[in-house]
C-alpha cells in the first residue's frame, strides 16, 4: 500500500478501522500539524505506535491550522502533502485529515481505544479527554521531544541559522 492509499476521508476511515479492529488489536489515534516533519514528531509517533496494534493519525487541515494561530504562513506544506509524509511513515497505519479546531469529531467517528498525546500536555486538561471517555477510550502521555518543533526549525531558519 503507498503512503497515498493510507490517506483516507473520515468516514472511510471509520469503516475500515472497524473492519480491521478484531483482527489487529487496540487502534492507538493521535492527532496534530506535522507541518515540517521532524525527529521529534517521528520519535512521538513510534511511541504511539508501540501503545496498539494499529496507529491512526488525524492532521490538522489547513484552514484548522490557520484557526490555531501558528503563525501568518503556516502552515508551510499543503494538507494532502502533510497527510501524504506522516502516512510514509512505517509506524502509521493510516491517515485523515480533519477540519475542526479540535479532533473530538474524529474521535467519535474513529472510536480509538488509545487518544496518545506528548508529554507537553495534561491528560486531566485536554479538552479532547469527554470524546475519548465517550467512545470508552483512555489517554496515554509519551515522552515529548524538548527543543524539537517546526516552530523552533521555521524561527532558525528565519535567522538564517542551520543545523
Amino acid at each position: 500500500m503507498t503512503a497515498a492509499e493510507k490517506v483516507l476521508t473520515r468516514s472511510d476511515l471509520a469503516a475500515r478501522i472497524a473492519a480491521e479492529r478484531q483482527s489487529r488489536g487496540p487502534v492507538a489515534f493521535t492527532n496534530g500539524v506535522f507541518d515540517l516533519l521532524h525527529v521529534g514528531h517521528v520519535r512521538y509517533l513510534e511511541s504511539a505506535r508501540a501503545l496498539g496494534g494499529m496507529l491512526v493519525v488525524a492532521v490538522n487541515s489547513d484552514a484548522s491550522v490557520r484557526q490555531l494561530a501558528k503563525g501568518p504562513d503556516r502552515p508551510i506544506v499543503a494538507q494532502a502533502e502533510r497527510a501524504e509524509v506522516v502516512a510514509a511513515l512505517g509506524c502509521v497505519d493510516y491517515v485523515c485529515i480533519f477540519d475542526e479546531l479540535l479532533p473530538d469529531v474524529t474521535i467519535r467517528a474513529l472510536r480509538p481505544d488509545i487518544h496518545v498525546k506528548s508529554a507537553q500536555y495534561d491528560a486531566r486538561a485536554l479538552p479532547e479527554a469527554d470524546a475519548v471517555r465517550e467512545v470508552g477510550g483512555r489517554i496515554e502521555i509519551v515522552p515529548h521531544v524538548d527543543a524539537r518543533s517546526t516552530t523552533a526549525i521555521v524561527q532558525r531558519l528565519r535567522a538564517g541559522g542551520a543545523r
